[in-house]
């Protein structure tokens, strides 16, 4: 008689749930059912018996869904740094791709200039005369 009742009550328990918290509510709905059965059963339908096994089963069903939320969260973050990381690497190689294109094709216009360094004196150091160049790309 009592199996007759609580499953319409879960029914209904299912059917209320919307979208968004539809998991926690089920999780929820079904541990409390599953608890106070087992309540029932084990304390020989005393009724302090069957709450505690309700109550006792939402704790476990909510520390199923705490465990569940960690999950996706660490998910969600190591997909969204992935994420990250691609279109990094994508942005790079339409560079280095645009930059071959252009050499290729004779549109990269360099100038290298000839930078005259003459001998000097740094830090006490005396620095040789040398040349640079300074290569300038548009």
């Amino acid at each position: 008689m009592k199996i007759r009742i609580t499953i319409p009550l879960l029914l209904f328990g299912l059917l209320l749930s919307g979208c968004a918290g539809t998991r926690r509510v089920v999780t929820d709905t079904a541990g409390a059912g599953l608890g106070a059965f087992v309540g029932n059963k084990l304390g020989k339908g005393n009724p302090l018996a069957t709450v505690a096994g309700a109550g006792a089963g939402v704790l476990v069903g909510e520390a199923l869904n705490y465990v569940t939320e960690v999950h996706a969260k660490a998910t969600y973050e190591e997909g969204f740094d992935k994420g990250r990381s691609d279109a990094a690497k994508q942005q790079y190689w339409i560079m280095v791709n645009h930059q071959k294109a252009a050499g290729q094709n004779g549109e990269d216009n360099v100038n290298f200039y000839e930078i005259p360094f003459p001998e000097q004196k740094v830090d006490g150091v005396l620095v040789n005369p040398t040349t640079k160049v300074l290569r300038i790309g548009e």
